[in-house]
This record gives structure tokens, C-alpha cells and sequence, in this order.
């Protein structure tokens, strides 16, 4: 673990994992998870396919920006719960709820 002083306290949480590179991939995760985050904001329950479509990404992206939402690290979108119901067969919809 790196101790931060004042001179490098980190502006905001950032995305990891094992192939992430912070040059290549933040502004566009962060992007993503910044459109997802206002899309949901309205509360209504949506599939992976109208959240990839409305913001712009693929489904694989809308879901793993819905799981980041789940982060504690991800706080500051004020998130209290990602539901997901399964719909029919194997269609589910996802309900973000907010503070």
C-alpha cells in the first residue's frame, strides 16, 4: 500500500483489475460509468440492451459499470442499490436506486 501525502492524495477512486491501464481505459470506464450513473438516475427498471443502447456502450460495459455502482469506492454517485429481477427466460432488468 502507497502512503499518500499532501502533495498526491488521489482526486477520485479509480477503476483496477488485472489488465486495466490507467492511461488507455479511465477516461472511457469513468465516461461510461458517468452515463450509466444518469441514465438510472430516473429509477426505472431497463435491460442491459436499452442501457448499452442509451449510453452509448456494450452490454458487457453497461454490466460492469452497473457492478462498479455496487462499490463503495464508487460512492459519490450515492447509489443504495442495484436491483436486478429476472424478467422472462433469460432477460433481466436492472433498477438503480439513489440516497
Amino acid at each position: 500500500m502507497t502512503q499518500l501525502d499532501l502533495f498526491s492524495i488521489e482526486q477520485e477512486p479509480t477503476f483496477d483489475g488485472e489488465t486495466f491501464d490507467y492511461t488507455q481505459d479511465h477516461a472511457r470506464l469513468k465516461t461510461a460509468l458517468d452515463k450509466v450513473a444518469m441514465l438510472m438516475r430516473d429509477g426505472k427498471a431497463r435491460t442491459l440492451s436499452q442501457i448499452a443502447e442509451a449510453c452509448g456502450i456494450s452490454e458487457s460495459g453497461a454490466s460492469a459499470r452497473l457492478r462498479d455502482l455496487r462499490k463503495p469506492k464508487f460512492a459519490r454517485y450515492q447509489v443504495a442499490a442495484v436491483d436486478s429481477v429476472r424478467h422472462s427466460g433469460g432477460l433481466w432488468l436492472y433498477t438503480v436506486h439513489y440516497f
